[in-house]
């Protein structure tokens, strides 16, 4: 069977770029290999769906880490604002929370999934399942079709003249993600910048990590340290889990300690967990504290006061005196050590989660063989790539989705109108 168009994976970009496709009046099949389309959107956000933020536009390209000049075009077509009227048009509530950050009113990503998929078939585009690309065709430098394994395990051919492939990169492989792109995109003569997981998880070695697994801290403040030198500061919310350090302030550090660690730098994290006292008012805050207790009160007494349960016996044991300690046998040095790590408690950082817990994919398709203005390949006319298979990443908070909205968008609308656009 023929069509004028291919897409190449049902996920935000490959959606986007189908409705828009069909509605310029393309005749569009959909190829996607898993069961059903954007299985990724379903679970993003932790099952909420952070669509996109509503920062003004330097504010939002500034967090796209790599590729910002690049995507600033498919951003500047359909930008946060267009993002968040279309899925109201479809009939989506949205609300924006702390950090500009917007998701569906219900709370539920299917919401958003369910709505793309609707306005795709609406628009008249075909998305077909259980079907996975096994190579894109083509003859005398020009795209005729694909060929593809179906769900009984037959090899078929569909023609075209287009593709756009938005395979997605290769993290969370379950929802689909598995680097395809990569191999189809390589086949046909792209170069693939070095991809690694993105926004993940940090495993540390510190020797207490595992007694602080489950932990939770807020409005912490967290700079990346490598070789010694700060390359980075935030502030929010951490986490401590069976997979090592994350919480949005490690997620947003994560690229550049991965990218560290990768050539073999020294990683640290440095946690200020008291960020709104300064050491002298932290100092004096200590010798309050002590003197509210009792003269036999112990080291864990204080301790207790000043932060989270889990950490009385991590802290007590980087001071080098036991939790038990009465204080009135302990020296000036040992509350000065306190003081110092709170407002600097170091993790060493050794090593990253893999992709099946990064949210996205660093690298990806060389940005340099790609028309910025219409996303397409400078390698092969007639082959658009659009979402995360690109060599774009960046921040947490809603940015990567929207990324992958904008290069669908701009991928599905600028293939040149063959018949009369529908209304």
């Amino acid at each position: 069977m023929e069509y004028d168009v291919i897409v190449i994976g049902a996920g935000a970009a490959g959606l986007m770029a189908a409705g828009e496709a069909a509605l310029e009046g393309h005749s569009v099949l959909v190829l996607e290999k898993m069961e059903k389309a954007a299985r990724k959107v379903r679970i993003s956000g932790k099952g909420r769906c952070n669509l996109t933020n509503t920062r003004p536009r330097e504010e939002f390209l500034e967090k796209v880490r790599s590729g910002r000049d690049f995507f600033a075009p498919a951003f500047d077509q359909f930008d946060n604002r267009r993002t968040f009227t279309f899925f109201r048009k479809q009939g989506v509530p949205l609300e924006v929370e702390r950090g500009e950050r917007v998701f569906p009113r219900s709370g539920k990503a299917w919401d958003i999934a369910n709505a793309l998929v609707e306005w795709v078939e609406e628009s008249g585009a075909k998305i077909e399942y259980h079907t996975s690309v096994e190579r894109i065709l083509t003859v005398g430098g020009q795209i005729f079709g694909v060929e593809v394994l179906n769900r009984k395990g037959f090899v078929r051919k569909f023609e075209c003249s287009k593709i756009i492939l938005a395979t997605g990169g290769a993290s969370y492989p379950s929802t689909g993600s598995t680097g395809d792109g990569y191999r189809l995109a390589h086949d046909l003569g792209h170069s693939i910048e070095p991809i690694r997981p993105s926004l993940v998880a940090l495993v540390s070695s510190l020797p207490a990590i595992h007694s602080l697994e489950g932990m939770s801290l807020r409005n912490v403040g967290a700079r990346l340290v490598v070789d010694g030198q700060t390359v980075r500061e935030e502030f929010g919310e951490l986490d401590f889990s069976s997979r090592g350090v994350e919480g949005a302030v490690i997620l947003r550090v994560s690229r550049d300690a991965v990218d560290a660690l990768i050539d073999g730098h020294r990683v640290e994290v440095e946690l200020d967990l008291k960020p709104a006292l300064d050491v002298e008012t932290l100092r004096e805050r200590i010798v309050r504290e002590r003197e509210a207790l009792p003269d036999v009160a112990r080291l864990g007494e204080l301790l207790r006061k000043l932060m989270p349960a889990p950490l009385v016996e991590v802290i007590a044991a980087e001071v080098g005196r036991p939790s038990s300690a009465r204080m009135n046998s302990l020296d000036q040095s040992v509350f000065e050590r306190v003081i110092e790590l709170l407002k600097r408690f170091t993790l060493p950082i050794d090593d990253y989660g893999p992709f099946d817990q990064a949210v996205v994919t660093a690298g990806g398709i060389s940005l340099e063989e790609v028309d910025p203005q219409t996303l397409q390949s400078r390698i092969l006319p007639g082959l658009y790539l659009a979402g995360e298979v690109l060599d774009i990443d960046a921040d947490t908070g809603g940015y990567n989705l929207q990324i992958a909205f904008s290069t669908g968008r701009l991928a599905g609308r600028l293939l040149g109108s063959t018949k009369p656009a529908k209304s």
